[in-house]
């Protein structure tokens, strides 16, 4: 009796570690794939959390990742079928059972790339995260690319040198000892008298970032004046969610779209505007990266577009926030920084990649001239937004918003409305409604430069 009494005990262990191992193994949640020119992600999302190892396989190139723990689901399946066509980086996805307990999850990749593979903690509405991040190994220039988009639409005529060249920004980059230097901006000027601000010391390679867009008058076109705008949130961070399920992420991408139009068929005092847009499309861009894409670009504005939102439905109006060095101007712009600061986690950022902490320096590197130069442009954008809709506050708001420190460029972040607020969420889904606040911004923008007209300058080195 006590032999069976032991066996069914031990029996009982048994029986029982069975089913912790039934508990312990993880259940997929959702799948999501992202793609996008710059990265494109991959996301799977699980109840437990997932460990990985990675295999890149240079020809044909492909990523190699299995998964422990996990046997092949329908919901994993999903992974192929979400692969679109155009997906600049993945030309397809395979997954299959590779041994009892490990899924093999192979990506086919039309291009070589640089992975990033890492787990995110639950955060927010997500559970446990597994992301692949799969940035191509040759990155393009966003400034070239603006620059020869402008030398295409400009034509024959009106560049012949630079419509002739191979090679626009070479051929720029090949007259720069040609040309004298430039008197600085007010930004720049207000920064090298301020005792103890930001002095950057002008090398040859500074020089080769600032001149391209001015140089273009020598071939015959003017120089270009570039605002870089950021709509805020994408990808696996969608913002604010209004109570009718309109997501701010869409609404701001749409509202960017809207005010690029209307920047690239805009000139000030004969010199051509180009707008440049943090992220094109839905995918997720980390807020130190954005700081980092306007400087790429030699940005002379930066505007972050976001919509705003709060516990109660009651909150209505536009408001427009810029940086602020010390503590913010008000409780309520405090707790919008610490809000929108949260992006990262969100939408998911790799802390030990290297890439995670580039430019972190500059969060410490704000200037009181390009606070004072924002405050002006914040000014102008909420005289002009007052013309078609309320305001929340009729001033500019200030707080520490990472994603306002870009140490020389003036920046300001435009919460365009309450997405929380049901009717404010109508008016953020009307067409004409996003038109008049494209307007307005625009107006906003030429009104700044009517007072502050931008010159060449010297940037604080990347």
């Amino acid at each position: 009796m006590r032999r069976r009494e032991a066996l069914l005990r031990s029996g009982g262990i048994v029986l029982a570690l069975g089913l912790s191992d039934i508990v312990r193994g993880a259940t997929i949640v959702s799948v999501r794939v992202w793609p996008a020119p710059e990265y494109s992600r991959v996301t799977i999302e699980s109840d437990t959390a997932l460990t990985a190892q990675q295999t890149f396989i240079g020809s044909p190139p492909r990523l190699a990742v299995d998964i422990n723990g996990l046997s092949l689901s329908p919901t994993l399946k999903e992974l192929v079928a979400k692969v679109q066509p155009d997906d600049p980086n993945i030309a397809g996805i395979r997954v299959g059972q590779f041994s009892p307990d490990v899924v093999r999850l192979v990506v086919d990749l039309k291009k070589p790339i640089r992975p990033q593979v890492f787990t995110l903690k639950p955060v927010g509405a997500y559970q446990h995260r597994l992301v692949f991040d799969l940035y191509p190994e040759q990155e393009t220039d966003p400034l070239e690319a603006l620059i020869s988009e402008k030398t295409r639409e400009a034509g024959a005529t009106a560049a012949p040198a630079l419509a002739a060249s191979a090679d626009p920004l070479g051929e720029l980059m090949a007259r720069q000892s040609q040309r004298p230097s430039k008197a600085p901006t007010q930004t720049q000027a207000q920064t090298q008298a301020k005792p103890g601000a930001v002095t950057p010391t002008p090398t040859p390679a500074d020089a080769d970032k600032e001149d391209p867009r001015a140089l273009a008058a020598d071939a015959g076109t003017e120089r270009l004046i570039i605002i870089a705008l950021d709509p805020g949130h994408g990808g696996e961070d969608p913002g604010a969610i209004g109570p009718g399920g309109t997501r701010e992420k869409d609404v701001v991408l749409r509202l960017a779209h809207m005010l690029r139009e209307r920047i690239n068929a805009t000139s000030v005092k004969g010199n051509a505007m180009r707008a440049y847009l943090t992220r094109d499309a839905d995918f997720f861009v980390p807020l130190g990266v954005r700081v980092q894409k306007a400087r790429r670009v030699q940005a002379d504005l930066f505007v972050s577009l976001h919509a705003d939102a709060f516990f109660t439905p009651d909150p209505q109006g536009a408001s427009v926030f810029a940086l602020s060095q010390g503590g913010a101007s008000s409780s309520a712009a405090r707790w919008m920084a610490a809000k929108e600061n949260k992006a990262d986690l969100i939408g998911g950022l790799n802390v030990r990649a290297k890439d995670a902490t580039v430019q972190r320096a500059l969060l410490d590197m704000s200037t009181t001239a390009q606070i004072n130069d924002s405050l002006k442009l914040g000014n102008k954008l909420l005289g002009e937004i007052k013309r078609v809709g309320k305001l929340h506050k009729g001033s500019v708001e200030q707080a520490g918003f990472a994603v306002l420190k870009a140490p020389d460029i003036p920046s300001v972040l435009v919460e365009a409305a309450f997405i929380s607020n049901p009717s404010e969420e109508a008016k953020l889904n009307s067409e004409a409604f996003l038109n008049q606040l494209a307007d307005a911004l625009m107006r906003g923008i030429q009104g700044y430069f009517a007072k502050n007209p931008p010159l060449s300058r010297v940037r604080v080195s990347s």
